[in-house]
């Protein structure tokens, strides 16, 4: 470990795990350490069941009704959920107008504004052009547009119709959904990218404790860990590694819930999305729902995992979440968790310390990918470039292998 790496990572989570294989395909030397025996950090998926039961201090160990532990991968992090079948909104005469309206629009060709001025238009004042109702308004900002709250409503429209367009144009490629989700859940995803890492020539050291992070003159030089200092330009880390660098910025909620059926009203699908729009339960961010099931290999045959998840707002927040509860029963067992919310109290551009933000209540990784994308910036100094990483990867494995 006594040696001199471009990059420490502290952290398996999925932030940390696909920055981590970014630098690694970049060219940089990697060294990531993570003080469990396991990936994924915040975002790991639980088996057998009853180490679930257990990590909720629940006294109970699973019925027999629940099949076996080893059956189940339950996600602590609920992200990158399919949506269902959304045909039947979109077949709404008005609706459609609009949305091909999106699918036709680009921002360099003028003929295709329809009298929308990308730059000044607000999104309000398209709605009532295309004369949307308020649940289709609330449908499209909070679902499609994936906002979290209304306030985009009253700034130029551009934005908006790029994400509404991203929406539809991955709904057109992937068919019902344009969703992804890796089966036996979401804790395969941080895994994934360790490998990229590990291919590009990455280290990886699990179980490995963090006694210090090194600095000198307000610089990070590496990280002492068992007596040993592995020597570091920049370091990368979750919030729980330097609690004197990130402050609190605010509480989620989230209640895992087995169930022995389909959430109603959804033509029994075996996974969905469902946001309920804060306007309609007034408050000041939405509640999400996202469901999975034995389909993905999470559950035993015949079981569904839904997780509701929202921002604290109030002192109780179980009564937050209620209207989705409402929606889920019944429910054979909860298991209910309140998280703080951390962020960086500086951009690390001094110090060349890169804390992550802890996972919001979304149900998608919108806020994780910005997240990452910023952290590279900050890091590198330049946007990052998919296209660019997939050429390197390319120069490795040749065109076919991808």
């Amino acid at each position: 470990m006594d040696e001199e790496y471009d990059v420490i990572v502290l952290g398996t989570g999925l932030t940390e795990c696909i920055l981590s294989g970014i630098m690694s395909v970049n060219g940089k030397k990697v060294l990531h350490m993570d003080r469990n025996p396991y990936y994924g950090g915040e975002s790991s998926s639980i088996t057998p069941l009853e180490e679930l039961y257990k990590r909720f201090s629940l006294p109970d160990t699973p019925p027999e009704s629940m099949g076996r532990g080893r059956d189940w991968n339950v996600d602590l992090i609920p992200k990158f959920l399919m949506a269902n079948d959304l045909m039947g909104m979109f077949e709404k005469r008005r609706f459609r107008k609009f949305l091909v309206f999106v699918a036709n629009f680009d921002e360099n060709d003028p003929k295709t504004f329809e009298g929308v001025d990308p730059k000044t238009t607000t999104m309000r004042d398209v709605y009532k052009k295309f004369d949307l109702g308020q649940d289709v308004i609330d449908f499209t900002g909070h679902a499609l547009a994936l906002y979290r709250t209304d306030d985009y409503l009253d700034v130029p429209c551009l934005e908006t119709i790029n994400r509404i367009k991203l929406y539809s144009e991955s709904l057109a490629r992937y068919g019902k959904s344009p969703y992804l989700y890796p089966l036996y859940g979401l804790g395969e995803l941080p895994q994934g990218f360790a490998r990229l890492s590990a291919i590009y020539g990455g280290t990886y050291m699990l179980n490995k404790p963090v006694d210090e992070i090194v600095m000198e003159g307000g610089k990070v030089i590496g990280v002492k860990s068992e007596g040993e200092v592995a020597r570091c330009k920049q370091l990368i880390c979750d919030p729980s590694y330097i609690p004197d660098r990130v402050r609190k910025a605010g509480q989620v909620i989230r209640v895992i819930c087995i169930l022995s059926h389909p959430i109603k009203n959804t033509n029994d699908a075996n996974s969905c999305q469902i946001i309920i729009p804060q306007n309609q339960v007034n408050r000041n961010s939405d509640i999400y729902v996202c469901m999975i099931s034995y389909a993905h290999n999470v559950a035993a045959q015949g079981k569904y995992i839904a997780i509701v998840s929202t921002t604290v707002e109030t002192s109780e927040p179980e009564n937050e979440i209620e209207p989705a509860l409402e929606l889920l029963e019944p429910i054979d067992q909860k298991f209910v968790a309140i998280s703080d919310l951390y962020e960086p109290t500086d951009d690390g551009t001094e110090s060349q310390v890169f804390a992550s933000r802890s996972y919001d209540a979304t149900t998608h990784f919108e806020t994780t990918c910005n997240d990452i994308k910023d952290i590279y910036k900050r890091m590198t100094g330049s946007d990052f470039d998919f296209e660019n990483m997939k050429r390197k990867q390319n120069d490795v494995f040749g065109e076919d292998e991808q």
